[in-house]
């Protein structure tokens, strides 16, 4: 496996030594005005692809997929002093868990109610339900079983 260290120095690093040894070659008779200029421009890029780096591994921290859904868990948490048991979901919220489980690999426990028959997921200890009669961006409030 490699680690994002050695991949994040050894890219940036060996692209901005590559990029500028480039540029020194076919610079040729170039005044000295045009060199920095080209180097400037360069050193631009470079800086925008580590940003753009550092941009994606801190959205992978967020877990974006599931923020939506966690807030609400979160309030209950605190409210109750555990997670709830069930949250209903729209769709799109429903598969943006299902991707969540996809993408950190965790183990995708789906089911279904007993009265109704929806299809639910558990993230942490709470089951969430999909109700694709509600809007796909829906989120309800959690509640307990009893």
């Amino acid at each position: 496996m490699v680690h994002r260290r050695a991949v994040i120095t050894g890219t940036v690093l060996g692209g901005a030594l590559s990029a500028l040894t480039e540029s020194v070659e076919a610079a040729g008779p170039q005044s000295a005005a045009q060199d920095r200029l080209v180097q400037d421009r360069l050193l631009e890029e470079i800086a925008k692809a580590v940003r753009s780096v550092r941009d994606e591994i801190e959205r992978q921290n967020l877990f974006g997929e599931i923020a939506a859904v966690r807030d609400p868990l979160r309030t209950f948490l605190r409210a109750n002093g555990k997670f709830p048991d069930f949250i209903e979901v729209g769709s799109d919220v429903w598969q943006q868990v299902y991707d969540w489980h996809v993408r950190f690999q965790q183990p995708i426990a789906l089911g279904r109610t007993a009265a109704e028959g929806r299809y639910t997921i558990l993230l942490l200890a709470t089951n969430i339900v999909m109700r694709p009669d509600m809007a796909p961006g829906f989120i309800g409030v959690p509640f307990d079983s009893r």
